[in-house]
């Protein structure tokens, strides 16, 4: 769950904002999102499309907007400072989407992407809420976390706890077609300089490419991706 600052109107506000990460919204599923009153939800995300923290379509859909990754440049993170520094390498081994993934209460947000220059890609744009339900990633960052939230979302996730006792033990994960179709992923746990695990790092991409067992041709590298970005942490 997310914390709320006691401040009612940016509590809202940035309820709308991570609504529209998880998926872009019109007024409509705006307001089934967040739970806001539709003049609330309206007023809110008109003044963050003022500010250019969201945007949106023709088709009045509202999406994050480009203030985002503007403040998200000036901000001073050594994941991101490390990641900087390791995923370009890891795109070029593996000719695949790179990505690294944090916790945030019951969902994973991508902070770090990059994509192939050619050929067919598993874009997830920066900012991106996805559940902990499904996905290598998903598996690496459940696996090391406390049992009262695994047991939460394992409930309704398409892996059970002897998937993620695997994790734990080969310190990898790896998933086909869990978080979409036709997509296959590999992942590894990031951990800091105190060792515990905060973020994953993963390759992702077609299965035609990647196989239905990416692990086996990926792991070592996502493994070793990871030590590099624990040493620079």
């Amino acid at each position: 769950m997310r914390q709320h600052s006691g401040i009612g109107v940016l509590d809202k506000a940035v309820a709308v904002l991570y609504a529209v990460a998880e998926h872009p919204s019109g007024l409509n599923e705006l307001c089934a999102r967040t739970g806001l009153p539709r003049a609330t939800a309206h007023r809110l995300a008109v003044g963050l499309e003022v500010h250019r923290l969201l945007a949106r379509d023709s088709n009045g859909t509202w999406r994050p907007g480009p203030a985002l990754a503007e403040l998200a440049t000036s901000a001073n993170d050594p994941l991101l400072d490390a990641a900087s520094a390791i995923l370009p390498r890891l795109r070029e081994i593996t000719g695949e989407s790179v990505q690294l993934y944090c916790r945030d209460g019951n969902a994973r947000v991508c902070v770090a992407a990059l994509e192939p220059p050619v050929g067919l890609r598993d874009t997830v744009p920066i900012g991106a809420r996805l559940p902990l339900t499904a996905g290598s990633a998903a598996k690496v960052l459940l696996a090391w976390a406390d049992p009262e939230l695994q047991r939460t979302i394992l409930a309704d996730a398409v892996f059970g706890e002897r998937a993620l006792a695997e994790v734990r033990k080969r310190g990898w994960a790896q998933s086909a077609a869990e978080r979409a179709a036709g997509v296959a992923s590999v992942s590894a746990p990031v951990r800091d300089a105190g060792g515990t695990v905060i973020a994953a790092v993963s390759v992702s991409g077609p299965i035609d490419r990647m196989g239905r067992r990416p692990g086996a041709r990926w792991a070592a590298d996502l493994v070793a991706a990871a030590e590099a970005l624990h040493k620079r942490l």
